[in-house]
C-alpha cells in the first residue's frame, strides 16, 4: 500500500539541508514502500530522517535521545508498537510520537494514546495530513525545545518546526527549496558563503560551479525576503558570494 502524498517527490541526490537541520525524526515502519516514501518525502519536506523496521532497532536508535518527533507504526514484526512506545517512555524518552495504524477503532486510537502516544493517523492516509501532524506536534513542545526550533536575525524569523519563514511578522511564501537556502544563509549569518558552499550544502550534490542556479534561486529569495522597502538583509559579495546581514 502507498499512501496518497500532498507533495512531489525527489530523485535522490537532492536538495535539502545537512548536518545543520535541528529537527531529526525517527520514522519505525517495517513496510518497506511506506518507510521508503515517509523518508524521500520528509527529506524534501526539510526534516533529518532515521528509519527503522523494527522495535529493536527503533530502541537503539532512540536511546540516543537525538529525535525531536517519532511517527511509529504498530505493526512491527518483533514487538507490537504500542508496547514499543511504553517502553521507551519508561526510559525517559519524552519525544513526540505519532503513531501510524491501520487499527481505526475509536478504542484503539485512545488506547494508542493513553500508551504515550501523542497522535494517532490511521492507514491509508495523505502526506500532507502527516506533515500537518508532524509539525502540530512539534508546536506543542515544551517552551524551551520550541524556541530552540527558531532562529532570528533582524525581524527575520525562521521557525524550524513549522518550515515557515515570517519578516517583521508576515508569513513568506517560500518553497521548500527557498526555505533550505534562506536557512543556511540564517546559520551563516554574517558570514560570507561561497556558491559552491551554497551548492554542497542546500543541494547536496555535484554541480558545476560555474552553473546560476545559485544566483536565480538567491534572486527568487531575496524578491520574497527584501520586498516592499524592507532593509536589505541579503547581500551580494561580487565575485565572493553571499551574505545574510543586517547593516
Amino acid at each position: 500500500m502507498t499512501p496518497a502524498t500532498g507533495i512531489s517527490i525527489i530523485e535522490a541526490g537532492a536538495l535539502i539541508s545537512p548536518n545543520e537541520v535541528l529537527v531529526r525524526l525517527l520514522v519505525v515502519e517495517d513496510d518497506r514502500g511506506i518507510q521508503e516514501f515517509l523518508k524521500r518525502a520528509l527529506l524534501e519536506a526539510g526534516y533529518q530522517v532515521d528509519v527503522a523496521a523494527n522495535a529493536k532497532s527503533a530502541e537503539t536508535l532512540a536511546a540516543e535521545g537525538i529525535h525531536d518527533a517519532m511517527i511509529v507504526d504498530l505493526g512491527l514484526p518483533d514487538l507490537d508498537g504500542l508496547d514499543l512506545i511504553a517502553r521507551m517512555r519508561s526510559q525517559g524518552n519524552s519525544a513526540p510520537v505519532l503513531i501510524l495504524s491501520a487499527r481505526r477503532s475509536v478504542d484503539e486510537r485512545v488506547r494508542g494514546l493513553e500508551r504515550g502516544g501523542d497522535d494517532y493517523l490511521t492507514k491509508p492516509f495523505a502526506f500532507a495530513e502527516l506533515l500537518a501532524r508532524v509539525r502540530n506536534m512539534l508546536r506543542r513542545a515544551t517552551p524551551t525545545q520550541a524556541e530552540s526550533l527558531k532562529l532570528r536575525v533582524a525581524d527575520l524569523e525562521l521557525d524550524l518546526a513549522r518550515r515557515e519563514a515570517r519578516r517583521a511578522g508576515e508569513t513568506l511564501q517560500l518553497t521548500p527549496q527557498e526555505f533550505s537556502l534562506l536557512e543556511y544563509l540564517v546559520r551563516n549569518a554574517g558570514r560570507v558563503v561561497t556558491r559552491t558552499m551554497i551548492l554542497d550544502h542546500v543541494w547536496r550534490m555535484r554541480i558545476d560551479p560555474a552553473t546560476n542556479v545559485v544566483d536565480v534561486h538567491i534572486y527568487r529569495l531575496r524578491s520574497k525576503v527584501d520586498r516592499d522597502g524592507a532593509r536589505p538583509l541579503i547581500h551580494t559579495i561580487r565575485g565572493v558570494g553571499y551574505v545574510l546581514k543586517e547593516v
